[in-house]
């Protein structure tokens, strides 16, 4: 018996990955020579196979600089007369801080007011991950949702709220293990209280 991870795939298993080769080899030569500026011995055995792993981790935590979150939108834009709220909530959110290249996770609530138009609710939920999968800070990315949205189907109005945990407040610095950052960001009908009240509580409640 062996401990390949293949012997844990189930039969129909495929894995499928899409590197570019050239930068993959690369990042993995810097990652190498990081580890030996770091005082280890990336030749050893545990080690061997690191830089390439990690090169092949950054590319994927990166994907989202290939991707068109607006391409994503227009992608499943369909005429519809609803006028009411659409709220897409608990979108999981993992990404990179800009400044120490430490995850930050937790989670997106996006809504807004269709004005015509209304897009798929999957699409929704791949702008949030195509900017989390950027060098990022939490503020700038919950501007970028909401503009993303309001410039690609000009709905009545988006509201964007994002809770995340960030491990640089958490591993080094000030090191404060529960500590959480809310940020949010609105345009049109969402500035009205009432209707901002209304998506608040939404967010709030446990409808499912």
């Amino acid at each position: 018996m062996t401990n390949s991870n293949t012997d844990f795939q189930p039969a129909n298993y495929e894995r499928t990955e899409h590197f570019n080769e050239e930068t993959m080899l690369k990042l993995a030569a810097h990652y190498k020579e990081i580890l030996q500026l770091l005082g280890e011995n990336p030749d050893r055995e545990g080690l061997e196979k690191t830089p390439m792993r990690v090169a092949k981790a950054m590319q994927f935590f990166m994907n989202g600089y290939d991707c068109n979150p607006k391409e994503v939108l227009r992608s499943a834009m369909f005429k519809e007369e609803y006028r009411q709220m659409v709220l897409v909530k608990d979108i999981e959110i993992y990404s990179l801080c800009e400044h120490h290249i430490l995850p930050f996770i937790g989670k997106a609530h996006v809504a807004y007011i269709p004005n015509g138009y209304i897009t798929g609710l999957s699409k929704i939920a791949r702008v949030v991950e195509i900017f989390a999968r950027r060098l990022q800070v939490q503020e700038r990315m919950t501007v970028q949702i909401r503009n993303c949205i309001q410039e690609t189907l000009n709905p009545l109005g988006v509201a964007v709220i994002i809770e995340a945990e960030h491990l640089c407040m958490q591993m080094r610095g000030v090191q404060k293990q529960n500590s959480a950052t809310t940020t949010s960001a609105f345009t049109g009908a969402f500035t009205n209280k009432e209707t901002r009240d209304e998506f608040m509580s939404l967010v709030g409640a446990k409808l499912h």
